[in-house]
């Protein structure tokens, strides 16, 4: 494997026009999208999805796999096509209509706005455990800060950073796991008890399954942002096929090890109003006692430091590839910071947008229990479901009309779309609801943008795989 490329200043395209740098290869790609999923991606909502699918946690998270495994090759696909910043927008305006595309950018934009906004709320509530001497807010405001400060200082700084944090989280993993199997070890076994994770005759019902299912694919909503640094990528469309599907299947196989382990100690018992949030540090302590149960808190922090990061890393590509293309403000969305080559304002204004949103989210979720907590995480698959089905679509759309009509290449994308479809209709009505008006916004600012419609929308700019750089050749994996 190549060297990862230095950051080279003052990279622009032959127009003179400062450009996103490519300096990242294949292994930076799979640790950034594993941070933004995180090893860790089922702890969190362990205690969620085992009360709705009443313990089969394994299942839900497979079910999960398949779809997002379809889904990730659909990417894949388009990123060859399509080598572009704007990821799902550009893949669905491009293949399909530019219209189209952009009802799909803006889904995006509730997805990617919504992740760092909940990462930053998590990481405070997580440090007041810690340091409970400041307030939530003075926590909110150093997490947004740091999340910043980090994805300005380049896209190779935030790489660097998430290699970290992934081989912190994978080591936490590991003993969780070693822990588990030491307590199953200890315990006695009827003949089901190691196919039960997957199977409870007596509690296994669809209806439950994919009410389960619709949570479980948080565990790996982050996936398709490696996507998105399609123009800072060396051989993007090898790497970006290759990253995508990779980081999806590591995420599926790590996710089940780790909930069949945490499945086998607990067993199907659901957890009390109280315990939901907390359900898997909880089972950690049954497995190491206190040391463990403050060592999955303290990773669970990091867990979501890395994934607020990574997000708003994602956000920031994918806002600059929408105002690139005219469908938000150009001269603000569309700009390039030229020194370091990151869209400075995009980034800030997540930023802003996430240290607010956090504030927002503290205010009603004390006013109604901590629901709105959950809203929140819902209305984030609302997005990413519908960008996903988006581009599944536009992959079919893509190769009908190449003349490339196999039954594989046809089928997988039918299949990715009729079961993200599936997932997304068993979304909570809140999530529904929030997901619509976020949509009806947009439509009403297009319309807004385009004196009712009659004006362009979008329009999309080709991009090279790899522009030349002063001082640089292109690398490949």
């Amino acid at each position: 494997m190549s060297q990862p490329a230095q950051e080279i200043p003052e990279t622009t395209s032959s127009a003179g026009v400062v450009r996103l740098q490519r300096s990242l290869g294949l292994w930076n790609l799979i640790i950034i999208g594993m941070v933004i999923v995180q090893p860790t991606a089922p702890m969190g909502i362990y205690g969620v999805i085992s009360n709705k699918a009443h313990g089969h946690v394994v299942t839900t998270i497979l079910i999960a796999m398949v779809a997002m495994l379809f889904t990730a090759v659909s990417y894949g696909r388009m990123a060859r096509v399509y080598p572009s910043a704007g990821s799902a927008y550009t893949y669905v305006g491009q293949a399909i209509h530019p219209a189209l595309g952009y009802a799909v950018g803006w889904a995006m934009v509730l997805d990617y706005l919504l992740n760092p906004l909940i990462c930053t709320a998590f990481c405070a509530k997580a440090a007041m455990n810690i340091v409970p001497g400041l307030n939530f807010y003075v926590w909110i405001l150093i997490f947004a800060g740091f999340f910043t400060w980090a994805n300005l200082r380049g896209v190779k700084t935030s790489a660097q950073l998430n290699e970290a944090l992934c081989a912190g989280m994978t080591i936490v993993v590991l003993i969780f796991l070693a822990g588990a199997a030491r307590t199953v070890w200890s315990m006695q076994h009827d003949p089901g008890f190691f196919t039960r994770p997957f199977y409870e005759p007596g509690l296994f019902q669809p209806s439950a399954i994919l009410a389960g299912t619709s949570v479980a694919v948080l565990s790996y909503i982050g996936f398709d942002a490696v996507s998105t640094l399609s123009e800072e990528v060396r051989n993007p469309r090898r790497n970006i096929m290759l990253a995508t599907v990779l980081v999806c299947l590591i995420t599926g196989v790590l996710s089940g090890v780790e909930v069949y382990a945490a499945q086998l100690v607990w067993g199907s018992k659901p957890f009390a109003s109280g315990e939901v949030e907390s359900a898997f540090a909880l089972l950690s302590r049954r497995v190491g006692g206190a040391i463990l149960f403050q060592l999955i808190n303290f990773t669970l922090l990091v867990a979501n430091l890395g994934s607020g990061m990574g997000a708003q890393l994602a956000a920031g590509r994918l806002l600059y590839g929408m105002g690139r293309g005219n469908a938000l403000p150009g001269r603000f969305f569309g700009a390039i910071e030229p020194r370091r080559h990151v869209p400075r304002n995009n980034i800030v204004l997540v930023g802003v947008l996430a240290l607010a949103g956090a504030g927002i989210l503290e205010f009603f979720a004390s006013r109604l229990g901590g629901g709105a907590y959950e809203i929140g995480a819902q209305a984030l698959n609302f997005g990413a479901l519908i960008s996903f089905m988006g581009v599944n679509v536009s992959s079919f759309v893509h190769q009908w009309r190449t003349g490339t009509r196999t039954v594989f290449g046809l089928g997988v994308p039918v299949l990715g779309f009729l079961v993200c479809g599936l997932l997304w209709a068993n979304l909570s009505r809140p999530a529904f609801l929030a997901g619509s008006i976020w949509l009806a916004a947009g439509l009403a600012y297009g319309a807004v943008r385009t004196r009712g419609f009659r004006a362009e929308l979008v329009r999309f700019e080709d991009v090279a795989d790899d522009e030349p750089v002063a001082g640089q050749t292109a690398a490949t994996e």
